[in-house]
């Protein structure tokens, strides 16, 4: 069984033929159970952790499961949020063939399904993309979106100012300029695409900020308590997420203002399914419509990209 570390996930996992990847799984014929979500205890926190458990299978070559744990608290110990691993099998015999740090592949192919949808929704002309967040998904996000959209300036906003300033300081190459800033309301103005990555419990965009035209990308709220975007920005902007099945019932961002009866799952106009299905390169009806896209992640995702990694492998091996 071959083990890949990070960097060896993403010398071989490049976004451009990540999101063709995954753009042709969406269209294609995978089985996917629901995934197991499990809250426990943790022992050493007020926080409850999560156990996530997401299998799925191509039906002709490869079957994978991700196993992995959220811990809100372990920043605290200089630990990611994230841990876990992907295990893939030959759906034939069973035969494991592949392990891989989870972490990493669900940061790329996160971003990647971020960018997907925005190749669909935002204006092909963005050029300025806010990035609310400094995580470890932060950088992939902003990778992920310059490669689909022409993207030559990116804010970056974080609770920590520094985090926020050596983000921008990485992540700066020739064709981009970063900067960090302090307030989101000041700079969402400007953007074009504004990606949020965070475990924020409360709404920290508000719709009364959002302008005629913009993408919003919001990623980072994964359970029913967790919220990016308020009432208003929900009710303002076309909303489509990666899966009816799972973003309308586990992220507070739309299962909120269902439960007020101010929305329903039929105000849902897409998934990605039905977008990377169809024969249309956009769904944004015009260049004033404020879209809106919300991802929960998909097993299917996590095997498309396991799958593309290790066909690298033996190409390379032979």
């Amino acid at each position: 069984m071959k083990q890949l570390s990070e960097s060896e996930i993403a010398s071989l996992l490049d976004f451009k033929s990540l999101i063709e990847t995954l753009n042709e799984a969406f269209s294609a014929d995978y089985s996917v159970p629901m995934r197991h979500h499990h809250n426990f205890i943790n022992p050493s926190s007020a926080l409850e952790s999560t156990l996530l458990l997401m299998p799925a299978w191509d039906n002709q070559k490869y079957l994978g499961v991700k196993i992995v744990t959220v811990s809100p608290e372990n920043a605290k110990l200089a630990l990611p949020t994230i841990q876990g691993m992907y295990l893939l099998f030959d759906i034939k015999t069973g035969v494991p063939l592949m392990r891989c740090d989870a972490k990493s592949l669900t940061n790329l192919r996160t971003a990647a399904a971020s960018a997907l949808a925005s190749k669909y929704l935002s204006r092909k002309n963005s050029k300025v993309l806010l990035m609310v967040g400094t995580g470890a998904l932060a950088p992939q996000l902003i990778k992920a979106h310059s490669t689909v959209r022409p993207i030559g300036k990116v804010y970056i906003w974080g609770r920590n100012f520094e985090n926020a300033r050596e983000l921008a300081n990485q992540i700066k190459t020739g064709h981009l300029e970063c900067e960090a800033v302090k307030s989101i309301e000041e700079s969402i103005a400007s953007a074009d695409i504004i990606s949020c990555a965070t475990l924020s419990k409360n709404p920290l965009i508000k719709g009364k900020w959002l302008q005629a035209g913009q993408h919003l990308d919001l990623v980072g709220s994964y359970q029913k308590h967790m919220r990016e975007a308020d009432d208003e920005a929900v009710l303002k902007a076309s909303v489509f997420v990666d899966t009816m099945q799972g973003a309308p019932n586990e992220s507070g961002d739309l299962y909120l203002p269902i439960q007020k009866g101010i929305f329903t799952k039929e105000d849902i106009k897409a998934d990605l399914f039905e977008m990377c299905s169809s024969e249309k390169d956009t769904f944004r009806n015009n260049e004033k419509e404020i879209t809106f896209f919300k991802s929960v992640g998909h097993a299917l995702e996590d095997l498309a990209a396991a799958s593309l990694a290790f066909e690298r492998i033996v190409k390379k091996r032979y």
